[in-house]
């Protein structure tokens, strides 16, 4: 990693730190949701992957077989956040592994990115609510300093937020999905856009022109647009959907 990349990898000028208490001791961090998690508390993803996987922060860490951290490159332009892990997620300790994990797999090969070298995906929640159901406010809360650190470390041109927890959750925009999907948002001075969630388009297998299929498709190509943008680089997209 280069000089340049370091800095970038963990440049705080989007999520400014915090000062830690006077008596703020970090392994305390996994006991309890009213320890705060300053910004620059880790310096490494798999440093933060400790806690998360000790951690008792809310009532989710009772019942998960692993903590889902993240996949992915770690210096990715692109962040992709989802709401929680599934079944296949938490047996796993991986995100975005079952049957919605591939069909965004396949989204994002249609416009030529990988995780191996354009993407890093993680969650609001590490941890699986039972049933899968959608996270608490208070579960959310208690997992946000985590992924704030993660979006720090990772330090993404873009980030793709997945269904209205994700958008909530880091932006606090209450909005409903399908009202600001594909539309960017600026957040903490990264550029952010709402997307639906794989497993939505999963229940909705229709591709015709407005089905949630064709605006997924719309959204990925202007992501990869802006990406090339960001990078200075013109490359015409092949048209397939992928999906």
């Amino acid at each position: 990693m280069s000089s340049e990349e370091q800095i970038s990898l963990f440049d705080v000028s989007g999520l400014p730190a915090s000062p830690a208490p006077a008596d703020f001791d970090p392994d305390l961090i996994p006991t309890s949701a009213k320890v705060p998690i300053p910004a620059g508390t880790y310096s490494a993803m798999e440093q933060m992957a400790v806690h998360c996987n000790q951690c008792q922060r809310c009532d989710l860490g009772a019942s998960r077989t692993h903590a889902v951290v993240g996949r992915g490159n770690l210096q990715a332009p692109i962040m992709i956040i989802g709401e929680g892990p599934g079944q296949n997620e938490d047996e796993t300790g991986l995100p975005f592994v079952g049957r919605a994990g591939q069909l965004l797999e396949k989204i994002l090969e249609s416009v030529r990115l990988t995780t191996e070298a354009d993407v890093y995906i993680c969650n609001m929640v590490k941890c699986r609510p039972p049933g899968n159901r959608t996270p608490t406010p208070d579960e959310t809360e208690a997992c946000r300093p985590y992924l704030m650190e993660q979006i720090r470390m990772v330090d993404p041109k873009i980030i793709l937020l997945t269904g209205a927890t994700a958008v909530r959750g880091v932006t606090g925009d209450k909005r409903g999905i399908t009202k600001i999907r594909g539309q960017w948002l600026e957040w903490e001075g990264h550029l952010c856009m709402p997307i639906l969630h794989p497993a939505y388009l999963l229940r909705n297998p229709s591709r015709e022109p407005g089905s949630p299929k064709w605006q997924m498709w719309q959204d990925i190509q202007v992501v990869r647009t802006k990406l090339d943008e960001i990078r200075g680089v013109s490359a015409p997209i092949s048209p397939q959907s992928g999906d």
